[in-house]
């Protein structure tokens, strides 16, 4: 109660000023440790250098603010699902927090308009507004802590940017697909970063391939990690669709790796998935 008193008292100065104003609006509070706020709406392509020599930007806080949204977002479905497994809690908390979602909540709720970058084309490279969001939880969570921050993800991106009833009902991301796919059909499935380089605006370009029972079967390019594996995804699937003798040549090589059973029954009981 004391704590809360005091929070207030230090925002009355502040109150109605820029930039608290700004993200008071979207926040829906007004915010103690304004600078962390400021911080996660530096691109890496505006970063100034600290007093302390330390190049500052949003890079530190999106890495923080990623681990606590999925954390979030995996409390309210465990929760809120309290009767479903495992695979569709994992499928589900991909398909909100993915990055065409977190692009398009962060425009809506304007830190397109907040964001510092030097980067000329923002709109060829849409990931820093999803980024900026992920880096805007983590500074809730170090200025407020993980209640208040939980509060805004539940209050604020879910009940009123995020349609949940289309969210279970859409396709799961391909990576989650092609990994289960993977696990129902026991073949090792594995993502790699095979080359990062910058694009003409200096932004971070990633090419990533998935390989299937240890041969590449898709490529993908993205300007994140998780965007390359997702796009090398998307073609090992469409691949895996399209040829059901490579399916056959992935089991194959799986079974021809794997010592048999000097049980007949339990080989006869053995079944593979096709990829639907």
């Amino acid at each position: 109660m004391l704590r809360r008193f005091v929070k207030r008292v230090k925002a009355l100065p502040h109150k109605g000023k820029e930039p608290y104003l700004s993200f008071y609006k979207v926040l829906g509070f007004y915010p103690d440790w304004i600078d962390l706020y400021r911080e996660a709406m530096t691109h890496r392509s505006s970063s100034v250098r600290s007093n302390k020599g330390k190049w500052v930007n949003n890079e530190r806080l999106e890495f923080l603010g990623d681990a606590i949204l999925d954390a979030i977002v995996a409390d309210i479905l465990y929760k809120q699902f309290d009767h479903k497994k495992e695979g569709f809690l994992t499928s589900t908390r991909s398909r909100i927090v993915q990055r065409e979602t977190l692009n398009k909540i962060a425009i809506e709720l304007g830190l397109d308009k907040l964001i510092v970058s030097s980067t000329r084309n923002l709109a060829h490279n849409t990931n820093i507004y999803g980024d900026a969001l992920e880096a805007l939880i983590g500074a809730i969570y170090l200025d407020q802590g993980y209640r208040v921050a939980k509060h805004f993800v539940y209050e604020t991106l879910i009940k009123q940017h995020i349609n949940m009833e289309k969210v279970l009902k859409s396709e799961v991301d391909f990576k989650s697909r092609l990994i289960e796919w993977g696990q129902k059909n026991k073949v090792e499935v594995s993502f790699e970063v095979t080359e990062s380089t910058y694009d003409a605006q200096n932004n971070p370009v990633f090419f990533s391939c998935a390989r299937v029972a240890g041969i590449e079967v898709g490529a993908g390019k993205g300007y994140s990690k998780k965007e390359s594996h997702q796009m090398a995804a998307k073609m090992a699937i469409k691949k895996l669709r399209e040829s059901n003798e490579l399916q056959q040549v992935l089991l194959e090589t799986t079974q021809s790796e794997t010592p048999k059973t000097d049980n007949p029954e339990e080989e006869e009981e053995e079944t593979t998935a096709p990829m639907q």
